[in-house]
C-alpha cells in the first residue's frame, strides 16, 4: 500500500525536498520503489511511500493527503463547499497512519491552518473555522480556532487547508510536531537560520567523510548541526564574534563533531587551503550586521573564505542578493548554482561556489593541503 503525502517547504526548496525524497529509495536497495515524487507545487511536494512517514530534513512539515476538490473560488458564499473535503476524507485510516508516525500522541481536539493564493472575499480564519467545525463534529472532538491567536492545547491534531486557484486540499499533520522544530535547537540568537534551509545548504555541499567544514559566522550553530547530523564522520568548525552566539552554538551542537570558538570572520585563525567546505549565512545587514574586521572592510570576508578554502573546495552560502557575488568572483570563485528562496518573508539566494582553479580529476576529492592539515589536527588556536 502506498500512502499519499504532502511535504510543505520554504519557497524555492521544492526541488531540494524532492531530491531528498527520491534519495530515500536509493538508500534501501531492497526497496527501490519505497518513495516516489508525484508532483511539485507552490511550497509543496506531493509523494507516495510504501514505508513509514519519513523525517525530511529540508521540509518544514509532512502531511497525509486527506481529500482534494476543485478550488471554491473567491466568493464568501462558497465557503460551505469546503465541508465537502471533510466528507471525502477517511478519518479512521488517517488517524491510524498518524498513530504509526506518532504512537505516543493523544487526540484531544483539532485545529486548522489555511492559506490561499489570490484575492478572496473571505479570510483564512473563515476557511479554517468552516473546515475545523466540520472536522470536529466528524471526529467527535473539540475544535480550536486560531482567531484568538492562542496556540492549540496539547494533543490537538493540526490540519492544513490550501487553496491554490485550481484545487482545495485538506491534509492532517503526519507527525506530532512540525519537522522544522528541531530537538537540538534549544538556544537561538537574532538572525538564526531556519533549519530546513540549513539542511538544504548542507545537502548541496555534498559533505564527504573526514571533510573539514567551516562556518565563519555560525550564529546559533544551525548550519553546523545540520551538517553534522547529515555527515557525522566529518569535522565541523564554527566562529562567531558574539559570545551569546558561541554559547548558543555550543549548546545546540553538544554531542556532535563540532568545535565552536569566538572569533572574527575577517581574520579566520586557520591555515591556507585547510577547509574542504564552507557553509555560511553571512551578516550582510538585516537582523545582524557585520562587526569586527568586516565592519570597516566587508570584502575581507570573501578574501578569508578564498584563503582557507582548498583548491578543490566548495562554499555554499545564503546571500541577500546575487550582487554580493561580485567580490567572490573577483577573487577566483565560480558560482556553480544559484537558487532563489524566500526565508522569513524576504528573498535570499542559496549559492554554491567553487574555486576557479579547481584541479582536474575525481570531483569532490579532498585536497592535499586539507589532508595534511587534517592529519595535523586542524583546530582553532587556544585562547
Amino acid at each position: 500500500m502506498h500512502t499519499p503525502l504532502v511535504a510543505r517547504c520554504v519557497r524555492g526548496l521544492e526541488s531540494a525536498v524532492a531530491a531528498e525524497i527520491l534519495a530515500l529509495s536509493t538508500q534501501d536497495p531492497a526497496a527501490p520503489d519505497s518513495a516516489a515524487v508525484t508532483g511539485l507545487g507552490h511550497r509543496e511536494v506531493h509523494f507516495v511511500t510504501s514505508g513509514s512517514v519519513p523525517f525530511l530534513r529540508t521540509a518544514d512539515d509532512v502531511f497525509l493527503l486527506a481529500a482534494r476538490r476543485p478550488d471554491i473560488g473567491p466568493a464568501r458564499e462558497a465557503l460551505g463547499a469546503l465541508t465537502d473535503l471533510v466528507t471525502r476524507a477517511d478519518p479512521d485510516t488517517l488517524l491510524r497512519l498518524r498513530r504509526r508516525a506518532a504512537p505516543s500522541a493523544d487526540l484531544t481536539g483539532v485545529d486548522v491552518s489555511a492559506s490561499f493564493l489570490g484575492r478572496r472575499a473571505f479570510n483564512r480564519y473563515d476557511a479554517e473555522d468552516t473546515v475545523g467545525g466540520a472536522l470536529a463534529r466528524r471526529l467527535g472532538v473539540p475544535y480550536h480556532s486560531r482567531r484568538s491567536g492562542e496556540p492549540a492545547p496539547p494533543g490537538h491534531w493540526s490540519w492544513r487547508l490550501t487553496l491554490d486557484g485550481t484545487d482545495a486540499t485538506l491534509m492532517p499533520r503526519a507527525r506530532e510536531r512540525p519537522l522544522h522544530r528541531r530537538a537540538y535547537k534549544g538556544r537561538t540568537v537574532p538572525g538564526t537560520l531556519h533549519p530546513p534551509v540549513a539542511a538544504a545548504m548542507a545537502a548541496r555541499a555534498e559533505l564527504r567523510p573526514g571533510a573539514v567544514v567551516l562556518d565563519p559566522c555560525c550564529g546559533a550553530g544551525t548550519l553546523l548541526a545540520e551538517g553534522a547530523l547529515i555527515r557525522p564522520d566529518a569535522r565541523f568548525l564554527g566562529l562567531d564574534l558574539s559570545g551569546d552566539a558561541v554559547r548558543a552554538a555550543r549548546a545546540n551542537t553538544r554531542g556532535l563533531p563540532v568545535e565552536v570558538e569566538r572569533g572574527d570572520a575577517g581574520r579566520v585563525p586557520l591555515p591556507d587551503a585547510s577547509v574542504d567546505r564552507v557553509l555560511c549565512n553571512p551578516p550582510w545587514g538585516g537582523q545582524v550586521r557585520a562587526g569586527g574586521a568586516l565592519a570597516a572592510a566587508p570584502d575581507r570576508w570573501w578574501r578569508e573564505l578564498r584563503r582557507v578554502l582548498a583548491p578543490d573546495g566548495t562554499a555554499v552560502l545564503l546571500l541577500p542578493g546575487p550582487g554580493e557575488l561580485a567580490a567572490g568572483v573577483g577573487l577566483g570563485l565560480t558560482p556553480t548554482h544559484v537558487q532563489r528562496v524566500r526565508v522569513a518573508g524576504a528573498e535570499a539566494f542559496l549559492v554554491e561556489l567553487r574555486s576557479a582553479d579547481r584541479p582536474s580529476g575525481r570531483p569532490g576529492r579532498t585536497s592535499a593541503p586539507a589532508r595534511r592539515a587534517r592529519s595535523a589536527g586542524v583546530r582553532f588556536p587556544a585562547g
